[in-house]
C-alpha cells in the first residue's frame, strides 16, 4: 500500500467514526420530543428483532410527545413493551392502533447524566480516529523500511505528519458534535 493509499484509509475510517457517532447523538433525548429517540428500539415481530422504524410511522405532533402508529395494529403491544425494555426512561401508552409516548420535562440530575454519556461517546469516537492513527502509522513505517518504495526519511516524515493533521480534524469535528449535543440537552 502506497502513502497516498494508506492515508485515504485513515481517512475513511476516521470519517466512519465520526458519522457513527452522529447516529448515536441523535438517539439521545434532549428536551424536546424526536422520532430517532424510538427509532432504532428493537422489536420483537413474529420471531424476528426489527427496527421500529420499520414496523410503524413515528410522528411528533406535540414537542413533548411521540405518536407511534404501527402498520400493524396487532403489534402495538409488541411495541410498548420493546419501549419499556429499551431503558428509555419512557412509559409507553399502548392505545387501541397506537402507541403514545409523552416525554416528562429533564431533571437537572438526568441533563447530567445525558451530557456525562454524550461525553462518553465522543471519546469512544476520538478512541477509534487514534486507533485509525496508529494503524496509518504502521504503514508508513512498515513502507519506510520496504527498500523497494525508496522512501526517504522525510516522506516517511512528512506523511505522519499529514496523518496527525487528520486526527486534528477529525477530533475536533467530535468535539463540535459534543458541545453542540450538550448544549441541546441543556436547553429548557
Amino acid at each position: 500500500m502506497d502513502l497516498d493509499e494508506n492515508q485515504l484509509t485513515c481517512e475513511e475510517a476516521m470519517d466512519k467514526a465520526v458519522d457513527y457517532l452522529k447516529n448515536e447523538l441523535r438517539g439521545v433525548r434532549t428536551g424536546r420530543a424526536s422520532t430517532a429517540l424510538v427509532e432504532f428500539v428493537k422489536v420483537d415481530y413474529y420471531g424476528a428483532q426489527t427496527e421500529l422504524r420499520q414496523l410503524a410511522r413515528i410522528t411528533v405532533p406535540e414537542p413533548t410527545q411521540i405518536l407511534i402508529k404501527p402498520f400493524d395494529a396487532s403489534s402495538a403491544k409488541d411495541i410498548g413493551k420493546a419501549i419499556e425494555a429499551a431503558g428509555l426512561g419512557l412509559n409507553p401508552v399502548v392505545e387501541a392502533k397506537q402507541v403514545r409516548l409523552n416525554l416528562p420535562a429533564l431533571s437537572g440530575e438526568r441533563r447530567t447524566q445525558l451530557i456525562s454519556s454524550v461525553k462518553h461517546m465522543g471519546e469512544q469516537a476520538k478512541v477509534t480516529i487514534r486507533n485509525a492513527r496508529r494503524d496509518a502509522n504502521k504503514h508508513i513505517d512498515q513502507a519506510g523500511k520496504d527498500k523497494t518504495l525508496h522512501l526517504s526519511e522525510d516522506n516517511v516524515d512528512d506523511a505522519k505528519d499529514e496523518v496527525q493533521k487528520l486526527l486534528k480534524t477529525y477530533e475536533a469535528k467530535v468535539d463540535e458534535l459534543i458541545t453542540a449535543k450538550s448544549k441541546e440537552i441543556q436547553e429548557i
